[in-house]
């Protein structure tokens, strides 16, 4: 019996490359996650710091407007990495029993109901307060998601987390979207968030996640500071 040397030489080459090329690559990956938790971690211990007299001035805004009804934050369960879920924090921004009022307004509005199933989302939403669109304006009612960010449930860039009731929409994409931590900020944030559709959205997520970096993560947190700064797409 012989043997093909040159050949067995070329295909045990071949497999030493590709081991090289996958370690390479795990690497990467492990550098990439490690630094990434530490800016999360630096990123969540600033916004925490902040959150304290913010809170307070909040507060007592509330009680001296006419939007003192309910508490002023707002606990929502989300969707986060591996599908696993996690309490989701904001100021609340909206009126008391939202998700309720949600349906009664889109069973009496067809125009509104087609523009929700579209966009997952109302342009002109009427459960939002003025205090609320304040927030909202500004981007402030997100700012207490530096505490899901520190515990480790979300990251400062990531996809945006979702609602368990949209699991269904999101399809086949759900399982690789749901791969990495939500981010407090996102590809999708800073992309026309206000005029893109559910299933752009989906795929802008789609995109984040195969071409996720160090760099891309730097990009869009400078590009979601400025948008803040000029109130672009809080809505």
């Amino acid at each position: 019996m012989s043997y093909n040397i040159n050949n067995n030489q070329t295909v045990l080459a071949e497999d030493i490359t590709t081991q090289e090329a996958m370690n390479n690559i795990k690497e990467k990956r492990y550098v990439y996650r490690f630094v990434k938790r530490i800016v999360d971690i630096i990123g969540g211990i600033i916004g925490c710091i902040i959150l304290v007299p913010l809170t307070l001035v909040l507060y007592i805004v509330k009680l001296c407007s006419k939007d003192n009804k309910g508490p002023l934050f707002y606990e929502q369960l989300r969707v986060g990495k591996n599908g696993k879920q996690f309490r989701f924090y904001k100021y609340r921004s909206m009126v008391m029993n939202a998700d309720e009022k949600l349906w009664e307004y889109l069973n009496n509005n067809p125009e509104a109901k087609e523009e929700y199933q579209k966009y997952k989302k109302l342009k002109d939403d009427p459960r939002v307060t003025k205090l609320g669109n304040i927030l909202r304006k500004t981007s402030i009612d997100e700012f207490p998601q530096f505490i899901n960010v520190l515990r480790g449930d979300m990251s400062l860039v990531g996809p945006r987390p979702y609602l368990y009731r949209e699991k269904q929409d999101i399809g086949n994409k759900f399982d690789k979207i749901v791969s990495v931590k939500p981010g407090l900020t996102g590809l999708w944030q800073v992309n026309g968030r206000s005029e893109t559709d559910f299933e752009e959205r989906t795929n802008i997520d789609i995109y984040y996640v195969d071409n996720r970096s160090l760099l891309l993560d730097f990009k869009i947190l400078i590009k979601t500071f400025l948008k803040v700064f000029k109130k672009e797409g809080a809505k």
